[in-house]
């Protein structure tokens, strides 16, 4: 992984920044830092200022885990082209059956998990998160949760931040979503910002799809290719974005005698 804010990175993020580039963010971890408590997660006041300048720049759009109502509140006044909840699947046709999935699993769960201190079993529509982020013992409960969800059918399970998501089997996730609105909004590209294992479904499409993957924090284990050192670097990024969006286009090089120069794809307002 490289450090996407290293000045020997800087022509490649330039280069995604002049494009018909689509922007997405995950929030949780990336535009707003983990706290103990996810319903007091916020952006800070900077951050803000800085999405909503960026937003006005780019198409620009919110992937997150949280239910789609949740998300909306919290980046609520900016110009986003789209926000999407629980990991991708919102908006879906397909919201009605999901919840009569989730609502027979939420049961399911409650009667094989013991009470235990610290661990919050969260029904967010069309998936569940069972978060163990207050618990004692932490690796032992997170083996508790494990061992409960193992009766349940059809499930696709995402491991977070100290919470394990529970969510139906071959339902859109962050990745399917990202492309289908990067197509519907005819963009050539994208850019995409996040800091856990449900943003490795868009990290592992860099392979075949025009994408930029940065994760905030370095880690071996992600499919990404580029890092930002913590989640206080998103001003960095974002800062950097906005300069670069009002930089004029660079020439490309001059073609060899006969052959016709490159056109550039037009910008998305």
């Amino acid at each position: 992984m490289k450090d996407i804010l290293a000045r020997a990175q800087e022509a490649t993020l330039l280069a995604f920044a002049q494009e018909r580039v689509l922007i997405a963010f995950d929030f949780d971890g990336t535009l707003a830092p983990i706290v103990r408590d996810p319903k007091a997660a916020a952006m800070r006041a900077r951050t803000a200022r800085l999405l909503a300048e960026v937003a006005r720049l780019y198409p620009c759009a919110v992937l997150s885990g949280r239910a789609r109502a949740d998300v909306m509140a919290k980046v609520d006044g900016i110009p986003l082209r789209a926000v999407f909840g629980n990991h991708g699947m919102e908006p879906s046709p397909n919201l009605r059956t999901w919840r009569k999935q989730v609502a027979r699993w939420h049961a399911q769960i409650a009667a094989a998990l013991p009470p235990i201190p610290g661990v919050a079993i969260e029904n967010k529509g069309v998936s569940l998160a069972i978060h163990y982020r207050q618990a004692r013992a932490r690796k032992a409960v997170h083996e508790l949760v494990l061992e409960a969800v193992e009766c349940l059918r059809g499930i696709r399970i995402v491991e977070g931040k100290m919470v394990v998501n529970i969510l139906p089997a071959g339902a859109p996730n962050k990745g399917s979503s990202l492309i289908s609105l990067r197509n519907r909004l005819r963009c050539n590209s994208a850019i995409y910002v996040g800091d856990d294992d449900n943003d490795e479904d868009v990290f592992a499409l860099a392979g075949h799809e025009r994408l930029l993957g940065i994760r905030v924090g370095h880690s071996r284990r992600s499919q990404a290719s580029y890092f930002l050192l913590g989640q206080s670097s998103i001003d960095l990024l974002l800062a950097q974005l906005a300069e670069f969006r009002q930089m004029p286009p660079t020439r490309p090089a001059r073609p060899p005698t006969g052959n016709r120069p490159p056109t550039r794809s037009p910008q998305v307002e």
